[in-house]
């Protein structure tokens, strides 16, 4: 089965479980959806139609190119070719989602996904419209060259953007240790998409949690840091132009202004919120100064004890 054709009998389910999931919050008095905010998630959805129609094309002919250049030939499709087509192409989709956050011409494409200051499964829809331009697939180049078939890669593709549907809600609390050990869940999504410091560039994982424990971006949820979701700067707005191209913009402003070829090449392949002149602020460093802070009131703390037993 091809992307589009599970994509076809995916769609329905994303809308009955969204149908679902507001019907559940609005019964527990919840507030999770903002009909403004839902409708622009939407409208990012149908755009990403197109961007993935020209993914498609490109990387169809691109792949099939690769592919004659294969290290290795599977032979004849049999049981394991598509679990092991998952798991290749999830640790290809962790280097490109993470790089996606550690590179600012990445970052462009990849921060309209989490301009939502709300966390349901419309949000699951709110996706890039420049991703063919950013680049961000080229990890994917991989999976022709280790002799992975096209029509394989885009079925594995599509299991992996089915997944991650249902993690997108706060309709779920945690699941089973074992389950949450091996599986990405809403829990540790939700991590990924808060902008509180301790959880800010962590749980990278599309499929699989493996790849954040192994590569040292893993962090759980807590229950006495709630996720506030959205980005570092939020936008104040609901129109998906602003949204899909508000970071373009911020780049174009900052290669025009930057006074160096560093300056220009960070804006490109720098992490975003860096600045040449030292005024910007990003992940890295937005979690140093709250450590500093942690650890400055720890010790503050440890010193009032004497005190107060006195």
């Amino acid at each position: 089965m091809e992307m589009l054709e599970l994509l076809q009998f995916a769609i329905p389910g994303f809308v009955v479980a969204i149908l679902a999931e507001l019907a559940w919050m609005k019964w527990r008095g919840g507030v999770a959806y903002d009909l403004r905010d839902s409708t622009a998630s939407l409208t990012m959805g149908l755009g990403n139609l197109v961007d993935g129609a020209l993914l498609a094309l490109a990387l169809y002919a691109l792949f099939g190119w690769l592919y004659g250049f294969r290290l290795v030939d599977w032979g004849p499709a049999t049981w394991w070719t598509l679990p092991l087509a998952i798991v290749i192409q999830d640790f290809c989709f962790y280097w490109s989602h993470r790089l996606s956050h550690e590179w600012r011409l990445w970052w462009a494409a990849h921060v309209n996904h989490h301009s939502s200051q709300h966390y349901n499964l419309s949000t699951a829809l709110r996706q890039p419209w420049t991703g063919f331009f950013a680049l961000s697939w080229l990890p994917y180049a991989l999976m022709p060259l280790v002799g992975i078939p096209v029509e394989v890669i885009a079925t594995a593709h599509g299991v992996s953007l089915a997944y991650q549907f249902w993690i997108h809600t706060e309709a779920i609390d945690k699941l089973p240790r074992w389950f949450e050990a091996v599986f990405n869940t809403p829990s540790q999504h939700r991590v990924h998409h808060a902008t509180n410091p301790r959880y800010l560039d962590r749980n990278y994982a599309g499929t699989l949690m493996i790849w954040d424990r192994l590569f040292g971006t893993y962090q759980a949820e807590l229950a006495e840091d709630p996720p506030r979701y959205g980005i570092i700067k939020n936008l104040g707005t609901f129109n998906p132009v602003k949204i899909a191209f508000h970071e373009w913009v911020g780049i174009f402003k900052d290669l025009r202004t930057a006074r160096t070829w560093r300056g220009r090449f960070m804006a490109l392949f720098g992490p975003p919120g860096w600045r040449e002149d030292g005024t910007g602020s990003t992940s890295a460093t937005i979690r140093a100064a709250w450590q500093a802070r942690q650890v400055g009131g720890a010790i503050r703390d440890k010193g009032a004890l004497p005190q107060a037993a006195e």
